[in-house]
């Protein structure tokens, strides 16, 4: 168990735990969890944490398909620039090692922004907290586990 899996545990939302074998030559964890778990790289969501205007941290949370628009998190989180968080403050913060940082039962809970794309889905993959290791559940019940927004954050 991870403290992402407890998360949705304790709350008692319905989820699906999958696991897979991580390779470590891989670099593109979220492809990586579509290809081995055989779904829809659409549904599959990376978990990026960014400073905004250099001192606060967020959270967004995109298909693995898109890219993360700075702008579009900045502007969600109140402010003018964002850009990747320091790793080791990610990890400090989170609790995660990067490439398996989930957006659930975080350290220190982060502000948290999902890609409006979510809620095409009935259920989407998240980071469980360790490489390997995804969480299936609704956009509704990540945004309410994590008091997230569903906003749009992809670049176009």
């Amino acid at each position: 168990m991870t403290p992402g899996i407890d998360a949705a545990c304790k709350a008692r939302v319905p989820h699906k735990i999958h696991e897979y074998e991580h390779d470590p030559a891989s670099a593109g964890y979220g492809n990586e969890a579509a290809e081995k778990m055989g779904i829809d790289p659409a549904r599959v969501f990376k978990t990026l944490v960014v400073a905004v205007d250099g001192k606060t941290l967020a959270v967004g949370v995109v298909p693995v398909t898109g890219m993360l628009s700075m702008k579009l998190i900045a502007k969600a989180a109140g402010g003018k620039k964002a850009s990747m968080a320091d790793p080791q403050e990610v990890q400090r913060r989170t609790g995660y090692v990067l490439g398996g940082v989930s957006p659930l039962g975080q350290k220190n809970r982060l502000r948290t922004f999902i890609d409006a794309s979510a809620e095409g889905f009935e259920t989407i993959y998240i980071s469980a907290g360790r490489r390997g290791l995804e969480i299936e559940l609704s956009p509704d019940d990540l945004a309410r586990l994590t008091e997230g927004q569903l906003v749009p954050l992809q670049q176009t």
